[in-house]
């Protein structure tokens, strides 16, 4: 009798034993579920990312075609800014398009607003201006073009100087092999020159995304 007594003194230390076990198990699938929860979120978000990247590419695509269409419809002297159009003759290279260092620059008014977005960037000014919004699937697009010359004028002008591509000639020097090319012309510039287009898209959720283009026209 003793011994059956003792056995039965043993079985609740057990069935304690089993519970503990099993609120273990139970707190272990819980935080996999957690995991497997926070795993799908993550990939949800980076496929989300991606396809906003995707989309404000196609979007700026599209603000580039405008641009450009601009560039080669348009009936302005090319050779002047024309800044209600968001067109600049010149580099202005100290011009900062998305306002993120430095002090004392050229920033663009984007939203028209006189660079609000900016406000920390002491000493700044505020006086480039892009062209007018335009909305583009959903989305915000306004840009910005500037020749990249050296000032504004003639791009042929001895005082001016445009990025242009060069043409390679063909024809064979009569000179060839002597030590003094100078009076043949290896390279030829074409007429037009290079211009920069600086999209910016904004998207719904105000997420800002910059493309920036070097076209030949």
């Amino acid at each position: 009798m003793r011994h059956i007594q003792t056995l039965s003194a043993l079985r609740p230390a057990q069935r304690g034993i089993s519970l503990l076990f099993s609120l273990l198990a139970l707190v272990a699938l819980s935080l996999a579920s957690l995991a497997l929860v926070r795993s799908v979120d993550t990939g949800t978000m980076v496929m989300g990312n991606l396809g906003f990247k995707q989309d404000a590419t196609s979007v700026a695509d599209q603000a580039t075609r405008n641009a450009i269409n601009w560039l080669t419809s348009t009936t302005a002297d090319l050779t002047k800014d024309v800044a209600n159009s968001g067109y600049y003759a010149q580099a202005n290279d100290d011009v900062d398009v998305i306002a993120t260092t430095g002090e004392n620059k050229q920033l663009v008014n984007w939203n028209l607003d006189g660079c609000k977005y900016a406000l920390s960037m002491t000493g700044s000014t505020c006086k480039v201006r892009p062209a007018d919004p335009t909305p583009i699937n959903g989305a915000t697009t306004n840009y910005i073009i500037f020749r990249l010359c050296a000032s504004t004028g003639g791009s042929n002008d001895t005082a001016n100087s445009c990025a242009k591509p060069l043409n390679t000639t063909n024809s064979t020097a009569s000179k060839k092999g002597k030590l003094d090319y100078s009076d043949y012309e290896r390279f030829t510039s074409v007429n037009g020159v290079y211009y920069r287009i600086v999209v910016r898209v904004v998207d719904p959720r105000q997420t800002t995304s910059f493309v920036e283009t070097i076209v030949h026209i």
